[in-house]
């Protein structure tokens, strides 16, 4: 901690202890990142010149099932807050409750929205009660790191362009209510699209309202100004790139036209949120995914086309931003180091289990006459397994009531016999010979997080029918997916001569092992695999998908040892080149379309 200061709203700029203040900060979200990582990133954050880290703080990551409340190791939010004040730097913290982010259900927590009741983002009873404990728990950790107590936290903000959603002014002063008498005495912000409609239904009188764009810069500020006459300017998310699907293409944005942007902005005197600085990684089953007609989920990457790269090294765009950011700020002699060669290698690997076969293992199967959904199970994402018994004369079609969340893969007597995908809008597939044990394996591809269809159920909505008869008598297994690793060691035993994955129908585990000298950074190469979910050491790294763009998953070096690395790959479809491939840099996929 340091001398307490005060941080204000002045006439025309930020104030701090009474002088003016120009916030140049960037986004880094510390659960998209290693925690033994925070340090080196936000420490390259004050070399490109900026003054200011901003964090959302995602609900769903600290608090998974009600009550089981979690600020340690990755989502210890108060450490990260205290590297940034040891490296000198201030903070802004946006805890949402909706961060949107593309990030899982938009951070609203999937047990939150399972009571129909619940109302998602406005002043129902049940949805503030919830939100009024999770705000508490994130001002506990908040309110003694502000500026005025010495600590690094300038702004907080509520919500999180609310205004691109609904207008319920009772539901903003809920949170503003909660947030003062948590102890949050720094001033409050707003973010919204420069629109008047936005910004009006957006905010509340005493809200300092701040803006999102990634273009036409000074056009927007005068936006923002006509609509707020009096204050600092702020672009709150400076868009200086974009995130991927699966499906689409890399996204990548001009270096010169995002710094001249910039420069147009910090010649206009605003202040500014680079969204994002270092964009880092949705690990696990994190990533979020967009609805607007067609489902399209988020990589596992979320590179963004940021300054700083996945793997945290410098691009070009950094050099450009630290450049522009030294003609109105102070800014370090230091730069980092470029990035260097990661290890190259291969290693083959080894089939384990076919998934049907071991699914009990993964998990607590129960009996259900109806198809459940995932949320009725319980069970918050990843992938359940349901099986039941058919028994018809003749080809029949197969179809699903509503829609497929998100995608089927139909197998009979542990054959494949097709695939259905929300993406493709599919819900029927015709079945040769229908008779036998029906295994239907559906995947949360991750769940929407933007818009109207945020809190949907997951898994197969509307039952499932043959020739129109609905089928019952289910036997629905929801997997524990960190079960995975240790069960794929143990099957697979280290045989040296086990056969070829290509000896396993359907999905299934595989297993690889190779050695390093010392830990570091990895990019394993997944474009001659098929679809599927990837751990190292225990670590889940994350899903892959020949689709691409992606074609590289990221390894953080902490979670990489010394000598003997195992990787374990649960495949849905079928692998190219069952081999682990270790590359020298990351491959985010094609730029163009």
């Amino acid at each position: 901690m340091t001398a307490p200061s005060r941080f204000a709203i002045g006439e025309s700029d930020f104030e701090l202890d009474g002088r003016p203040h120009r916030v140049i900060a960037g986004a880094l979200h510390y659960f998209r990142v290693h925690p033994d990582l925070w340090a080196d990133r936000i420490r390259k954050a004050r070399l490109m010149g900026l003054n200011t880290i901003e964090t959302y703080v995602a609900w769903n990551a600290h608090e998974p099932r009600r009550g089981e409340w979690s600020a340690e190791g990755g989502l210890d939010l108060g450490r990260f807050l205290d590297l940034v004040a040891a490296e000198g730097l201030h903070a802004i913290v946006r805890p949402g409750p909706y961060i949107c982010a593309e990030w899982d259900n938009g951070g609203l927590p999937a047990w939150l929205l399972r009571d129909p009741v619940v109302g998602v983002r406005r002043s129902e009873p049940r949805y503030l009660a919830a939100v009024g404990e999770y705000l508490r728990r994130v001002y506990e950790i908040v309110a003694p790191r502000q500026v005025d107590a010495g600590g690094p936290v300038v702004l907080v903000q509520i919500e999180n362009e609310y205004g691109a959603y609904g207008a319920d002014k009772a539901y903003l002063q809920h949170l503003v209510d909660v947030t003062r008498d948590a102890g949050i005495t720094v001033p409050l912000t707003t973010i919204d699209q420069p629109v008047p409609q936005m910004l009006a239904d957006g905010s509340l009188p005493g809200l300092h309202l701040t803006a999102s764009f990634g273009s036409r810069s000074v056009e927007r500020l005068a936006a923002l100004r006509e609509f707020q006459p009096r204050g600092p300017l702020m672009c709150m998310e400076f868009w200086c790139g974009w995130f991927d699907d699966w499906g689409s293409h890399h996204h990548t944005t001009d270096v010169a036209a995002s710094a001249a942007e910039l420069d147009a902005l910090l010649a206009a005197g605003a202040s500014v949120n680079v969204y994002m600085f270092h964009g880092g990684t949705n690990f696990g089953l994190t990533n979020g995914a967009n609805d607007k007609g067609r489902y399209a989920p988020i990589t596992t990457s979320y590179d963004y086309d940021a300054p700083l790269d996945e793997a945290g090294h410098p691009t070009e765009k950094f050099f450009a931003f630290r450049e522009v950011i030294a003609k109105y700020a102070p800014v370090p002699d230091e730069v980092p180091p470029a990035a260097t060669t990661a290890p190259v290698l291969e290693a083959p690997l080894r089939h384990g289990p076919a998934l049907l076969d071991v699914a009990e293992r993964l998990g607590d199967a129960v009996d259900v006459e109806s198809m459940p959904t995932f949320d009725e199970l319980d069970h918050d994402g990843g992938v359940v397994v349901f099986s039941t018994t058919i028994d018809h004369d003749g080809p029949a079609t197969l179809t699903i009531g509503d829609e497929v969340r998100d995608r089927c893969w139909a197998l009979v007597d542990g054959v494949p016999v097709g695939v259905l995908a929300r993406d493709a809008h599919e819900r029927a597939i015709r079945i040769a010979d229908p008779r036998g044990r029906l295994t239907l394996v559906v995947e949360d591809q991750g769940r929407v997080n933007y818009g109207r269809r945020i809190g949907e159920p997951k898994g197969l909505v509307g039952g499932v029918q043959l020739a129109g008869r609905e089928l019952t008598g289910w036997r629905a297994t929801p997997l524990d997916l960190d079960r995975v690793p240790a069960l794929a060691a143990e099957t697979v035993a280290g045989s040296a001569d086990a056969p070829g994955v290509e000896s396993v129908v359907g999905p299934s585990l595989a297993i690889a092992e190779f050695d390093l000298d010392e830990p570091t950074d990895l990019f394993i190469d997944t474009a001659g695999w098929g679809k599927g979910i990837a751990w190292i050491n225990g670590f889940m790294l994350g899903r892959y998908w020949r689709r691409g763009p992606q074609q590289t998953l990221y390894v953080p070096g902490p979670v990489v040892r010394s000598g003997r690395n195992t990787v374990v790959v649960l495949e849905f479809e079928s692998f190219a080149d069952p081999t682990v491939r270790l590359v020298a840099g990351p491959a985010l996929g094609h730029t163009e379309i």
